[in-house]
């Protein structure tokens, strides 16, 4: 009889690398997701329009994406210790000079900065779970690091905005810079190396690993999904306030709990989803989860005004689907690469969400109209029917994923 090998306990120290991770992983998205709350603030603090905005939001997107495929052949030539330490001190510069910009030019400078340190951390956390943990248990793994985004929404953006009232939109940028200089020290000094790729002889160059991690066919099945999910998440995203408040008619004021409410159900779906994983067939539990979020995301993008206990209903069981995708997704595509490839994998993989979801985004804004500041905003739903649309082509990319690890794992058991 096969043994559950996902019911064993996690080591004090596992429990420490996951503690850790999902530390780093809420101050990396806090950075990203506090821009669009505070929109309003930096608009009127520095006279922008609502294109340079984006173009401000855009900017840590696109240029994650190309650090991410530029570091990506040096990925799996180092500890990933030091890799993450090197990376994470680069994001913590990036996001003190966001709080010191005074001005448009020195805050797009200062995004870029951020997310060419930035968007590299996400792959190589990834990198470490696949190292330290068996498959048979990286879902539960993912389920605690995605907390991280839970997290953010509970504490750090609500947070955020409290403090940006009182002392100007620059403070929660310095309040992430000082919380990661704390995870930064932390994982210095508790993380053990994690070295045993640099066991496995690779004499390739580190545009030629770069090269060889692409051009496999199994790997560009993986980046092609990953970043189908990406599409859908980003697309909505940009205009999720500016809808629950022109459409939806959400007080500008009762945001603060409609994020609180949507964390607070984040962090408790998320472990859950993650044991789910590690229980049941991994792309089941995916297709279920993106049929519910294809539902939801077409019922939620054609609301009109609506009382605000019934949006925080809709937003929570939208964000269960959307959010459920993604652990069962990590855990299936971290066992596309072989150990000698993760690094390189991951930074790829990762990039090219980065890259997705800022193209995402430009289209959505294309999409969406609103004749007025406060008129409702127009095609938003059909922003709806094309996450919905992508969502079905990403759960057959998924089925592809999830045939050639199974083969792939019982290979290994032969």
């Amino acid at each position: 009889m096969k043994k559950n090998t996902s019911s064993i306990p996690f080591t004090g120290y596992q429990k420490l690398v996951i503690a850790i991770l999902a530390l780093t992983q809420f101050s990396v998205v806090l950075d990203f997701m506090v821009m669009s709350p505070l929109g309003d603030m930096i608009m009127k603090a520095m006279t922008l329009k609502p294109q340079q905005f984006g173009v401000a939001v855009s900017a840590y997107a696109f240029s994650a994406g190309i650090s991410g495929l530029l570091t990506a052949g040096f990925a799996d030539k180092f500890d990933r210790k030091k890799l993450l330490l090197f990376f994470y001190t680069g994001f913590i510069v990036g996001t003190v000079f966001c709080g010191l910009a005074n001005n448009y030019y020195l805050l797009i400078g200062a995004r870029i900065f951020t997310g060419l340190f930035g968007g590299v951390i996400g792959s190589i956390s990834l990198a470490i779970v696949a190292d330290v943990f068996d498959i048979h248990h990286r879902g539960r793994v993912m389920g605690f690091v995605q907390m991280g985004f839970g997290a953010s929404q509970v504490l750090g953006v609500p947070v955020s905005l409290k403090l940006a009232e009182y002392m100007g939109w620059q403070a929660p940028f310095i309040m992430v810079a000082i919380l990661a200089v704390i995870i930064l020290i932390l994982g210095a000094l508790k993380l053990q190396p994690v070295d045993k790729h640099l066991a496995i002889k690779n004499d390739k160059n580190a545009l030629l690993h770069l090269w060889h991690t692409v051009e496999k066919p199994e790997y560009r099945v993986g980046f092609l999904t990953m970043s189908l999910l990406a599409v859908g998440g980003f697309m909505m995203m940009p205009f999720g306030s500016a809808f629950a408040i022109n459409n939806l008619k959400i007080n500008n004021n009762d945001l603060f709990m409609l994020f609180m409410v949507s964390g607070v159900a984040s962090l408790i779906i998320m472990p859950l989803i993650g044991r789910f994983s590690d229980k049941i067939d991994k792309f089941n539990l995916f297709a279920v989860a993106s049929v519910w979020m294809m539902i939801m995301v077409v019922i939620y993008t054609n609301l009109g005004p609506t009382p605000l206990w019934q949006v925080m209903i809709c937003n929570i069981l939208m964000m269960m689907g959307i959010m459920s995708r993604f652990v069962p997704a990590g855990a299936l595509t971290s066992g596309l690469p072989d150990m000698q490839d993760r690094g390189a994998y991951m930074s790829i993989s990762s990039s090219l969400q980065q890259i997705a979801g800022g193209i995402a985004a430009v289209v959505s804004g294309q999409i969406v109209r609103q004749a007025k500041p406060k008129s409702p905003l127009e095609n938003y739903n059909i922003v709806g029917y094309v996450a919905a649309a992508i969502a079905i082509i990403a759960i057959l990319m998924m089925y592809r994923v999830s045939t050639i690890v199974k083969q792939k794992l019982a290979e290994k058991q032969l």
